[in-house]
């Protein structure tokens, strides 16, 4: 993982062979991606301060596990990817990061660091691949203690399958990539692929209630984790993975979404599935946003059971239509007559819906007849498998169009909500009135697209991709004005103040007004319960 920026150094995104997307942005953000970008930072261009690495404790530590002061790791896992670490990154505003890096080899390592941090007065933080975007990560600015970094990149095994039953113990520290190989050799599979799953792990997901693409089916991680293994200061924690139990307020729901406020998740115990046999996305074009939420909702609750359903708004739709390369082919030109000529639909309000079938191949036909019945009663019609293809390919290097932007002085970030169904439509709207009031309040320039996914018979996730053209270069302020009016439609609209995403530091304000006052004191008394010196993760969902 790069540090000032997404991913692998050795990837990022090109639009030389993609003709649309420049006049997009030009009328979209007035912003020409033709002139040059600024160049990364160079590393030795930054002054990374020394670390704060008491004898006693490195001496410790150093006997009971790999440690690192290299000034460098401890930049990379100093911060996560939220936009505003990038932007304080580029400016050379690093914070306060770590002082020493530990990579145990497994639990009784875990827990000989965890003890010694407690016993030195230090400040331990835990690690999974680096990619979380709410400030989940970063020590606080004016943490006096020694801070400690725990990488459990070494912990990353399936160490066990239970065929009989359908699960799979595997160690934290395993990337998404790795524990996926793994289970994929034995015929199985997790099917959890969040945006970040290539740089991202089990115990990242889990503590931060993370959910993949293809929730509608997997479910989200919640439902998938039934037993955690987790390095407490209270000892050793462990739950057992048991179809149903009544003993009391849940402890394996309050480990998920903790944040590494309770202790070092080691291990989980998952729900996995069989390989399926065939998987096939295939794409639809709706006349309205309106009609493609009327489709999607009839699939969910209908009788096909497909491995994810997204639709696209209008504005999402063009932007995904900008990033094909090459120009317009015979096909993207009599598919643009056919909806202007013959369904007699506005190309520029026609909206992109996926729906991913996986299966047997009776089970997929099956799925696939019952979304076209419910795709033509909204007015929707099928455009084939391209599309599917091309999302498939790409869906986890969107996040390197960030970077991309941020490059050219442009400020873009994600937020997403869930609602109930019949709360949606509405929210939808309102999210899209306050983003304008917001930015005109900001005076910046600036551009919202949606997406609708993580389906459920209940609701769905609203997910929404913007970009602030900030008035001055590496001044985050009108972003913050915009992107606070977006948070605050969420939890005024009935929404959630994230989806998936975790609380952090970045939406720890709104944490109240969701979970209502009386929730927030709750989670507070268990974190004070368990850690009175607030030596685990400090400052993060809240204060």
């Amino acid at each position: 993982m790069k540090w000032w920026g997404w991913g692998r150094a050795d990837t990022a995104f090109h639009h030389d062979d993609k003709p649309a997307l420049r006049p997009l942005l030009l009328d979209r953000l007035g912003v020409d991606i033709d002139i040059p970008a600024a160049a990364p930072p160079d590393v030795a261009d930054l002054h990374i301060a020394p670390p704060r690495r008491p004898e006693p404790l490195t001496s410790a530590l150093a006997a009971a596990t790999r440690l690192s002061d290299d000034p460098v790791e401890r930049l990379v896992h100093g911060t996560g990817k939220s936009l505003r670490e990038l932007v304080d990154l580029r400016a050379g505003r690093l914070g306060r990061l770590p002082d020493l890096v530990v990579h145990p080899g497994d639990e009784a390592e875990t827990a000989a660091v965890l003890r010694l941090a407690l016993d030195h007065d230090a400040v331990v933080i835990p690690f999974g691949g680096g990619s979380n975007i709410s400030g989940s990560l970063r020590p606080p600015d004016d943490e006096q203690r020694p801070v400690i970094s725990i990488d459990l990149d070494r912990m990353n095994r399936v160490t066990s399958i239970d065929t009989e039953s359908g699960l799979a113990v595997i160690e934290a520290g395993a990337l998404g990539p790795e524990l996926e190989e793994q289970l994929n050799a034995a015929g199985w599979t997790l099917g959890h692929f969040p945006d970040s799953f290539k740089h991202s792990t089990l115990g990242g997901w889990i503590a931060t209630r993370s959910s993949g693409m293809q929730s509608d089916t997997y479910g989200d991680i919640a439902a998938m984790v039934l037993a955690v293994r987790v390095v407490t200061p209270h000892g050793l924690l462990e739950t057992r993975p048991l179809p149903g139990t009544s003993t009391g307020p849940s402890v394996l729901q309050m480990i998920l979404g903790s944040e590494g406020r309770l202790g070092v998740i080691t291990e989980a115990t998952v729900r996995i599935r069989p390989l399926p046999q065939r998987r096939v996305v295939l794409g639809y074009l709706y006349p309205s946003w309106e009609a493609g939420l009327r489709a999607t909702a009839a699939i969910t609750r209908g009788e096909a059971r497909p491995a994810f359903v997204r639709l696209a708004d209008a504005e999402e739709t063009t932007f995904s239509l900008s990033l094909r390369t090459g120009g317009p082919g015979l096909a993207e030109k009599l598919l643009d007559g056919y909806v202007r000529k013959v369904r007699r639909q506005d190309p520029a309000q026609v909206c992109l819906g996926l729906v991913g079938f996986e299966g047997t191949p009776a089970a997929v036909r099956r799925d696939q007849r019952l979304v076209a019945s419910a795709v033509k009663a909204a007015g929707g019609f099928p455009i084939g498998a391209g599309a599917g293809a091309v999302y498939d390919r790409k869906k986890f290097d969107t996040p390197y169009i960030r970077d991309f932007l941020l490059s050219r002085g442009v400020h873009a970030d994600v937020s997403e909500t869930g609602a109930p169904w019949s709360r949606l439509p509405g929210l939808y709207a309102e999210v899209m009135t306050a983003f304008h009031a917001g930015l005109a309040a900001s005076g910046a320039r600036g551009s919202v697209m949606c997406h609708l996914s993580h389906t459920d018979p209940v609701g769905a996730c609203l997910y929404f991709t913007f970009a602030v053209v900030p008035a001055e270069d590496g001044d985050l302020h009108d972003y913050d004005v915009v992107k606070s009016a977006v948070q605050q439609a969420f939890v005024d609209g009935g929404g959630t103040l994230s989806h998936h995403h975790a609380v952090g530091t970045e939406h720890a304000r709104w944490l109240s007004e969701d979970v209502s006052p009386a929730g927030a004191g709750l989670i507070g008394a268990l974190f004070a319960g368990i850690d009175p010196a607030a030596q685990l993760n400090p400052g993060k969902i809240v204060p």
